[in-house]
């Protein structure tokens, strides 16, 4: 069963918040990418997590059908990260599960080192660690975390390109090429599939302009290197092999720098969901809850 509702994070800011499964299961909060709308998480996704939780998605502010007020309200990311543990409050979830890619895998990052008793785990994806320790490879060698290699350049090349405004089917055809670029090349790319998904998010939003709030927030005083190498609740970090946004080592140096931290191969992956490792990955998820869960019971 799927139950809708608004929850308050400021003074005229209600969130478009949803949940599905049993009301009495462990709740899994899913925290989305910058701009994303929380059906992004797909159906096939969030069913299957929805067999064992309580899973809670939403919209992030100036995304999908929450409202878009940066321009009247400025914002910082770590307020983002706010409003996912108001998400929480107002569901009554004492402590959660929590999944984010990519921006949603930073707030993830912040509530870990922040609000660790909140948390009952973490799943990692598609993003890099808040974390200024470098990483150590197997055979000792060092790599600065400001020397771990940035956003594929043919992404940056498409990031900096102008969202014009030529009507939906364009808006649609744009965001499909979008999504082929961050998904890799190491996939099927199903583009047939990725518009209806878009087209359903744009009927969800309302609208099909795109906006910019995320990318204009202030990300600073983000780092938490010492509170994450503290950290002592369970972390899965996905290691997708063709992530062209956080490309590899970006997982292996999250799993080095972050307490408690184990990684999972996702071959072929990119920046975003395929089909082809929906099964795995809530395989994964829900093995990495499971375990989670039982922990501290048996302690």
């Amino acid at each position: 069963m799927t139950r809708t509702r608004t929850v308050t994070v400021a003074p005229g800011v209600d969130l478009w918040t949803e949940e599905r499964g049993a009301a009495d299961a462990p709740p899994l909060l899913l925290i989305m990418g910058a701009q994303a709308s929380g059906l992004g998480w797909t159906e096939e996704l969030t069913d299957a997590l929805a067999a064992r939780h309580r899973v809670i998605r939403y919209d992030h502010r100036d995304a999908g059908r929450s409202p878009w007020t940066f321009d009247e309200q400025p914002y910082s990311i770590p307020d983002l990260a706010d409003d996912a543990l108001a998400v929480l409050d107002a569901y009554g979830a004492e402590r959660a599960h929590i999944v984010g890619l990519s921006l949603g895998g930073m707030l993830a990052q912040l509530l870990l080192a922040d609000h660790p008793d909140r948390i009952l785990s973490a799943t990692l994806m598609g993003t890099c660690a808040l974390s200024q320790k470098p990483l150590v490879e197997p055979d000792g060698t060092e790599i600065a975390a400001a020397d771990l290699p940035g956003v594929a350049p043919h992404v940056l090349e498409m990031w900096a390109l102008p969202v014009e405004d030529h009507g939906l089917e364009a808006e649609l055809d744009r965001r499909v090429e979008h999504w082929r670029v961050l998904s890799g090349d190491e996939l099927p790319f199903h583009a047939d599939e990725m518009r209806e998904r878009e087209r359903l998010i744009i009927e969800h939003a309302g609208r099909y302009d795109v906006s910019t709030a995320h990318g204009r927030a202030d990300y600073s005083g983000m780092d938490r290197t010492e509170e994450l190498a503290r950290n002592t609740v369970p972390v899965l970090v996905t290691d997708a092999s063709a992530e062209p946004v956080f490309p590899p080592p970006h997982p292996r140096h999250i799993a080095h720098v972050i307490g408690n931290a184990r990684l999972v191969a996702m071959p072929g992956m990119g920046h975003a969901l395929p089909r082809e490792h929906l099964g795995r990955l809530a395989e994964a998820i829900l093995e990495h809850t499971a375990a989670a869960t039982a922990a501290p019971a048996a302690s």
